[in-house]
């Protein structure tokens, strides 16, 4: 059987920098202290449509994580992946209504996402730049509104208590990409705007933000 050293050497992520989708994923690895070769997919240039990105992928979203002989694409099936896999810093609690609650945090925010990418050149087709942050405020803040209420009860310094789990994981990008990219007033939520002060003081979190990443243009 491989070492754990030799194992985290297989591992490859397929990630755009900008991908909130990819960006738990790489918070995930970091929190794990996992190495990866980083392999970017510049969504752009359309490369997630390639051939030899849709036979990881077929359906062609990043991020797609490479283990071995293993491909597992979509995030949280791969953050799942790596729980079960490399159990070192937990992303789910042992208390199961707590973990729960890092499930329902964590679909919440995946619904926030404006990931995929042709979900973005969708709307670029159809409506003018001023109605796609119209909409896509509207959207976050839908989300962020509900995530700010379920959180209540169960934050502490960070999403689901103490410990930064999965939640964390899916919240983390979310917020950025409502503050740094539609420049959203968190204003209306003062526990989330909290949160995301905790997370940039945490390596994990900064090392893995999308203005770190080998493909983040100059």
């Amino acid at each position: 059987m491989a070492s754990s050293g030799e194992q985290q050497k297989k591992l490859k992520l397929y990630s755009y920098f900008r991908s909130s989708c990819s960006h738990r994923v790489r918070i995930a690895l970091k929190l794990k202290g996992l190495e990866y070769e980083y392999k970017a997919v510049n969504l752009l240039k359309g490369e997630h449509v390639s051939p030899e990105f849709t036979k990881l992928n077929p359906i062609g979203y990043v991020p797609v994580l490479v283990d071995g002989d293993i491909v597992v694409s979509d995030s949280f099936a791969i953050l799942l992946y790596l729980e079960e896999k490399y159990p070192q810093h937990p992303l789910l609690p042992r208390d199961l209504q707590i973990r729960a609650i890092n499930y329902q945090d964590s679909t919440i925010s995946a619904f926030l996402s404006l990931q995929p990418f042709n979900m973005q050149k969708y709307l670029a087709e159809k409506v003018n730049p001023d109605e796609q942050y119209v909409w896509a405020r509207n959207h976050i803040g839908k989300g962020l509104e509900a995530l700010e209420k379920m959180l209540h009860d169960y934050a502490g310094k960070y999403a689901t208590g103490d410990e930064v789990y999965l939640a964390d994981c899916f919240i983390a990008p979310q917020l950025y990409g409502a503050i740094k990219w539609f420049s959203l007033d968190m204003t209306s939520y003062p526990l989330l705007s909290r949160l995301n002060e905790a997370y940039n003081q945490l390596p994990a979190f900064v090392d893995s933000a999308p203005e770190n990443q080998p493909d983040t243009p100059i």
